[in-house]
C-alpha cells in the first residue's frame, strides 16, 4: 500500500508534524519540554518518579503511534539491519550518547533550538556534524553504504 505513495518524503513530514505537535502539547498542557531521551532515561534509572504516569504515557504513545501505522498501512522498506545484535548495540549507543550530550533531536533540536538555547544549538551542530562525518566516512572511504 505505502508503494501507492509516490513521494516518500510524505513520511518525514508527517514524523516531524507530529513530534511538533507532541512537543507543543507537552509543553502547552503540562509545562514540560520534550526530550525523549530524558523521558525515557527518567524510567530506566528511576528518576522519574514525579512524573511516572506522564512519561509511561509518552513511551506507549512512542511505540504505539507507529505500530498502529504499519498495521493500517503496511511496514514501509526501511532496509533496518536484521542483526538483533547490532540493533542492540545501535540502541544502546545512542541512549549512552543522548545521556552523555543530556538530550536528543528532540529535546535539543526540535525543542531546544526553538527557544534559542545556545546549549541546544550546539549539541545540534555536534551531532549533525558527527552523522555527516560518519556517513561520508563510511560511504566515500569505507564504502559500506
Amino acid at each position: 500500500m505505502l508503494s501507492a505513495i509516490p513521494h516518500a518524503w510524505i513520511f518525514g513530514l508527517a514524523g516531524g508534524l507530529m513530534i511538533g505537535l507532541a512537543a507543543a502539547v507537552l509543553l502547552l498542557g503540562n509545562a514540560r519540554i520534550m526530550g525523549a531521551s530524558g523521558i525515557v532515561g527518567g524510567l530506566v534509572d528511576g528518576t522519574g518518579q514525579d512524573n511516572l504516569v506522564e512519561r509511561l504515557i509518552f513511551v506507549a504513545a512512542l511505540v504505539g503511534v507507529p505500530a498502529i501505522v504499519v498495521a493500517v498501512t503496511g511496514a514501509p522498506d526501511a532496509h533496518v539491519s536484521g542483526d538483533l545484535g547490532l540493533l542492540v548495540l545501535a540502541g544502546l549507543l545512542v541512549g549512552f550518547g543522548t545521556r552523555m550530550a543530556n538530550g536528543c533531536t528532540s529535546g535539543h533540536g526540535v525543542c531546544g533550538m526553538s527557544r534559542f538555547s545556545t546549549r541546544s544549538i550546539v549539541a545540534t551542530l555536534a551531532y549533525l556534524g558527527a552523522g555527516f562525518a560518519t556517513m561520508a566516512v563510511a560511504r566515500h572511504i569505507l564504502g559500506v553504504i
